[in-house]
């Protein structure tokens, strides 16, 4: 047993203080980033925030809706090869650079995603996804994918420290998922005593990442625009958003009416909800790890994407960075005890 006594930091922990800028706008700002991926190669162009590849959030409808504004969606991997064919059918070329297809590690999984890929030759992105990356089988996994598509945009997690991206990135991937335990509706720190507060996992893993020409994505404990903002400033490559994202009318979910007002429901993947829906139940091996809430529909997800990219440009104004590639190098995070007045919250 060792204990770290350094302090390790949550968003809820520090601001972004602010700096002198030359910008007279927020419209002046531009939130594009411009990757060219370590392993495959691949140049991508969009906004890097990730609808999370949960069936409540990572739907195809909502795929369509964010792709407008260039965002990215991590398909969840309930859907069938069918269903894939027909969506790439509908929606082809001009939506292969904001999707990826999700899986586990199981030999089933595996074959599936081959079959996905055999018929839709032109997906490129790949998001192998599990609660615990520190595995040697989850590792061997990826190697094994990484050989088998050589050319595809590997994503892979969930991990919180640099050693485990380092050696994420050497067996294949393109992309680190960084985050356990900080989502919405993730119980893993309350079941297992594991995690790691999210601002820190992004900082130290971040820097290990771009040592090596890879990137991470910041996956959970965004509840606000402004965490989205600190992820990146951080040095997040992408932000990936659960919570956020869910209650829409292109989330998944079921829609329920309470005294006439109306809700959807959003679950975590290791909860027992998902479990019963897609496997059947909790192995007698296993513990739920997800909780499962009913969040007041919210409509569109278009008004809150605006929402949440105009406070993202907003950050930028206030530290002057043009580019949100520059946000980063323009961040000094302040430790704070207090984020924001709330007399008047409910």
């Amino acid at each position: 047993m060792r204990i770290e006594t350094d302090i390790k930091l949550g968003f809820k922990d520090v601001m972004i203080r602010p700096k002198r800028s030359t910008l007279s706008s927020r419209s002046q700002v531009t939130l594009d980033r411009d990757f060219t991926f370590l392993h495959s190669n691949y140049k991508w162009n969009g906004v890097p925030i990730m609808a999370a590849n949960m069936d409540t959030v990572g739907t195809f409808e909502m795929a369509v809706a964010l792709a407008k504004h260039k965002i990215f969606t991590a398909i969840h991997k309930h859907y069938t090869v069918e269903e894939w064919n027909l969506f790439m059918q509908t929606n082809g070329n001009k939506i292969i650079d904001y999707i990826a297809v999700s899986t586990g590690t199981g030999e089933a999984d595996s074959k599936k995603i081959a079959e996905i890929f055999k018929q839709n030759p032109l997906l490129k992105f790949i998001c192998i996804d599990v609660a615990n990356g520190y595995s040697e089988h989850f590792v061997n996994f990826v190697k094994k994918t990484r050989e088998q598509y050589p050319d595809k945009v590997i994503m892979a997690g969930n991990v919180v420290t640099g050693e485990m991206v380092e050696e994420l990135l050497l067996a294949g991937a393109d992309i680190v998922k960084v985050g356990i335990g900080p989502g919405s509706v993730c119980t893993t720190r309350v079941k297992t005593g594991v995690g790691y507060p999210q601002l820190s996992a992004i900082i130290e893993c971040a820097d290990a990442a771009h040592g090596l020409g890879g990137q991470i994505v910041s996956d959970g404990g965004c509840k606000i625009p402004g965490d989205i903002a600190k992820a990146f400033g951080g040095g997040a490559d992408f932000v990936m958003l659960g919570g956020m994202l869910a209650g829409h009318s292109e989330s998944g979910g079921e829609t329920i009416e309470i005294n006439g007002q109306k809700f959807k429901q959003f679950y975590g993947m290791s909860s027992e909800t998902a479990m019963n829906k897609h496997v059947g139940g909790i192995a007698e091996y296993r513990a739920s790890e997800g909780k499962t809430v009913q969040i007041p529909f919210r409509g569109s997800v278009e008004n809150t994407v605006q929402d949440f990219l105009g406070g993202l440009r907003s950050t930028c104004t206030y530290v002057g960075a043009n580019r949100l590639k520059e946000l980063t190098k323009r961040t000094t995070f302040i430790r704070v005890q207090e984020q924001h007045n709330e007399i008047f919250s409910e």
